[in-house]
């Protein structure tokens, strides 16, 4: 095993479709994809509400996690997920509040560590040599960063090449994960997604991330 991973954006492969609700000119749904030591901060966060109060809680909390995850960057980031949540929570205090699912992808130990806040829907897929997919969902807590703060503590599971994860805000339908093709790229399962599955009364936003260890 190697002691450290270079570059590790380039051992995955991402593709993501945002919309606004109809009518808004912004969307309180975003994301943040980061190289970290020896592997990736995957977030996404939906801001309360919509438009652009919306808007700029979620920003504050992008920034926010961007903002630690430079000032840590030779750390571990296993060890970090609670506290970048937390301290998101104390900078949207006074805002409209956000919902927030992030995750780790460890490159050296093979494995996500993960946690949810609110309702943004996480699901790591993967497929087995007889084409038999199964998946794993994101525990999610209630509550909201910068409102209400549950009780943090991260799940941990295992990872291999091909397997991908796909988080969805509250403007997709559930059930979104019958449209996944594990054979198509991750944009076109973004794309699909959106398409088939956007309620078009609420931001969304569709990330998939795919582990592919080149």
């Amino acid at each position: 095993m190697p002691d450290e991973v270079t570059d590790p954006l380039r051992l995955i492969e991402s593709g993501f479709f945002t919309m606004p609700l109809p009518g808004q000119d912004v969307s309180g749904d975003s994301l943040l994809i980061k190289s970290f030591k020896n592997g990736i901060l995957i977030a996404v966060v939906d801001g309360l509400g919509h438009g652009y109060e919306a808007a700029a809680a979620a920003r504050i909390a992008i920034e926010t996690l961007d903002i630690n995850t430079n000032a840590n960057a030779n750390t571990d980031a296993n060890e970090q997920i609670t506290a970048m949540v937390r301290r998101c929570h104390e900078a949207l205090k006074g805002t409209r509040g956000v919902v927030m699912s992030i995750a780790f992808l460890d490159l050296l130990d093979k494995k996500i560590t993960w946690l949810g806040v609110g309702n943004i829907e996480g699901m790591l897929l993967r497929q087995d040599t007889n084409s038999v997919i199964s998946h794993e969902r994101l525990l999610l807590r209630g509550g909201a960063l910068g409102y209400q703060l549950p009780s943090l503590k991260e799940s941990v599971i295992p990872v291999m090449p091909g397997d991908t994860l796909v988080f969805v805000t509250d403007g997709i339908r559930s059930s979104f994960e019958t449209c996944i093709n594990l054979s198509e790229k991750p944009q076109q399962i973004a794309d699909n997604i959106m398409a088939q599955f956007a309620k078009r009364t609420d931001d969304a936003l569709v990330l998939v991330v795919r582990y592919i260890c080149k």
